[in-house]
């Protein structure tokens, strides 16, 4: 310890100009603060280090003064390769500007470098940023035109169009810890994430570079759990023991036991929202969780679905994730964001970033800046601001479904809630559905072509993605399509049937959302008009997920038709209706089995043109040419 343990000034010295180096954190969590300070003023005093190049994943910073804005002045970086940029302005004006040479590189692609560098590979190989500006073909991932080297190729693999992420050494890490013990081993156990520190450590120690660690504490030799220690001694070269102030468990909270997993939380620790557009949207897309499914929510207006289904008792009944490596409990919000409460696990980022890669994800609910007519999606870039894509490329490449969030307009926009009605008390100033996106952050054009189910959930509608473009399928009580919503918009959607948003999300109280998604009421939804030999079979906004939802429709059908011993007429309502992609074939087949043993003829309605081009997709063998309707008058 007494040859690692230096201040924060010595182990500043230790870079030097032109150096690569790589920080933790994510938001305001695990970030070494004191190093990135001592970096600052040194800087200032002595214009050392200079020149430097910045790795970074997650967005570190509080959007003013600190984390890796600290960096942010002209001479400090030569150049800046990083996930998320909106916390961090001072650089981000700097790589805007062409300053410094600037690349936005996906949050996961960069989690995965950090792991593919210490493997020694030449390259990151990915799907993922195909088709947005990270894409060759579009920016390359470059912030400003001319940025410096490419480190963005456009390759195939196996048969596969993939994109090739250049890898480079790095020289110095500057990471964080709680503990470091006298051999330099460190344990995070007062941290709320782990991140990506050992691949961080290992990726340095194996370019030949220095590991920097900030600590809030010290410990005796040989005193820590092994099963604690995230950072093995030998990947270490100095530690810096960190005043109180700079080091904050998170820039919000000083140190909460519940965000480092020291306690639970009572149920209801985190506060309820007020009734606004954010709660209003949240609890839209609430009615999109998968039971006993996992998601993702996303920064921003998606951190409110978290507490909702919080509100509404579902917690224990699917399980939320974050990308910096939560798994279950409940995400913090705001400059809390990254920590959660009462979680199942903490792991490594990178290795979230595999799980979500490899479609682990049932669901996303993700924001949204600027949508178009195809669905694009930009997050990332707005003019001469750039906020950057973090993992949003990532979650909404390979989600199974997704749910983007946000309001119609933005920019003063005010809203109240009158009796289960919406109002608009003042409109927004800028749009944010237009014709055409600044940077496609998510391509729609690529979702449709893969049948990747998409809605675009606002406080006032609901919309969309078809393989012909958005369509507007809700509008919120009280509220006119064409007036409060087509009007505001910068092309006009696809209008077919457009449904009322359900009463319950604008009135106070809780939903019992938790009914709706546990309780199918089979029951109520399928019933048999013995006298006219007719069954009925409403599946309106019904989602159907795994093979037992299907056992359970079989089982219902088959208690009511075959004591009648003849087959009846059956009409089925599809409004609303989701059927998971996995259990199509077999839900195509029940169909048909059931029809040939209980159906005479059966008719089958829908307002959703995209639900009836499946539906016919699925069901051929039903009949040669199934009734499918657009709704119930047609049947006349």
């Amino acid at each position: 310890m007494k040859r690692k343990l230096v201040s924060a000034a010595e182990a500043v010295a230790l870079i030097r100009p032109g150096d690569t180096i790589t920080t933790s954190g994510f938001v305001g969590n695990g970030v070494p603060e004191h190093l990135l300070a001592a970096i600052e003023a040194c800087f200032l005093e002595q214009g050392s280090p200079s020149a430097l190049t910045l790795v970074f994943a997650a967005g570190q910073g509080d959007g003013g003064e600190k984390g890796l804005n600290r960096l942010g002045h002209p001479g400090l970086l030569k150049r800046v390769i990083g996930g998320h940029w909106g916390l961090i302005p001072k650089v981000a004006a700097l790589a805007v500007s062409g300053e410094i040479e600037g690349w936005n590189l996906p949050q996961g692609v960069i989690s995965h470098m950090f792991r593919d560098i210490a493997a020694g590979r030449p390259a990151t190989i990915s799907r993922v940023g195909l088709e947005t500006f990270v894409d060759p073909r579009q920016a390359g991932g470059q912030v400003h035109p001319g940025a410096g080297d490419v480190l963005v190729e456009l390759t195939q693999v196996a048969g596969h169009e993939c994109l090739a992420y250049r890898l480079f050494p790095i020289d110095v890490a500057l990471l964080r810890g709680t503990t470091a013990d006298e051999a330099g081993n460190i344990a995070m156990e007062h941290e709320a994430l782990v991140l990506d520190n050992l691949a961080q450590a290992m990726a340095v120690r194996n370019s030949g570079g220095i590991v920097i660690v900030q600590v809030e504490r010290l410990a005796a030799a040989n005193s820590l759990n092994a099963r604690q220690v995230v950072i093995p001694a030998p990947l270490v070269d100095a530690v810096v023991l960190a005043p109180p102030e700079q080091h904050m468990q998170t820039y919000a909270t000083a140190f909460s036991p519940a965000f480092a997993q020291i306690i639970r939380a009572p149920e209801g620790a985190l506060p309820p929202m007020p009734l606004d557009a954010r709660k209003i949207i949240a609890r839209r897309a609430a009615f999109e969780l998968p039971v006993n499914g996992v998601v993702n929510l996303g920064i921003g207006m998606p951190e409110g679905v978290a507490a909702v289904a919080g509100e509404e008792g579902l917690l224990d009944h699917l399980t939320l994730t974050t990308e910096p490596g939560v798994v279950g409990g409940q995400p913090a919000s705001g400059l809390d964001f990254g920590a959660a409460v009462n979680t199942d696990a903490i792991i490594p980022q990178n290795a979230q970033f595999d799980f979500y890669d490899g479609g682990g994800l049932d669901m996303a609910c993700l924001g949204m800046a600027e949508v178009d007519a195809q669905g694009h999606v930009n997050v990332s870039r707005f003019g001469a601001r750039l906020a950057g894509a973090g993992g949003f490329i990532n979650i909404s490449q390979n989600a199974r479904s997704l749910v983007f969030a946000g309001t119609l307009t933005v920019g003063g926009l005010q809203v109240a809630v009158d009796d289960g009605w919406l109002r608009i008390i003042h409109e927004g100033a800028t749009r944010k559905f237009l014709s055409e996106v600044q940077q496609i952050t998510f391509s729609g054009k690529r979702a449709a072509r893969l049948g990747r189910p998409v809605l675009y959930i606002t406080e006032r509608a609901v919309f969309e993605l078809t393989p012909d473009g958005i369509a507007l399928r809700e509008v919120a009580p009280g509220l006119d399509a064409e007036r409060d919503v087509i009007a505001l918009m910068g092309f006009r959607p696809i209008v077919e049937t457009i449904a009322e948003m359900d009463a319950r999300i604008f009135l106070p109280g809780p939903m019992n959302l938790k009914r709706d998604l546990l309780h199918m009421d089979l029951d109520a939804r399928i019933t048999l008009d013995q006298a006219e030999k007719r069954l009925f079979i409403n599946l309106e906004k019904m989602r159907l997920r795994t093979p037992e939802d299907l056992a359970m429709i079989r089982a219902r059908v088959e208690a009511l038709c075959l004591p009648l011993g003849e087959q009846v007429e059956a009409i089925v309502t599809y409004d609303g209706f989701r059927l998971d992609d996995e259990i199509a074939e077999a839900y195509g087949k029940m169909v048909a089995e059931l029809e040939e043993r209980f159906y005479a003829g059966v008719v089958r309605y829908s307002g959703a043109a995209f639900t009836r081009r499946k539906l016919a997709r699925i069901l051929p063998g039903v009949t040669d040419r199934p009734h499918l309707y657009r709704g119930m008058r047609q049947s006349t």
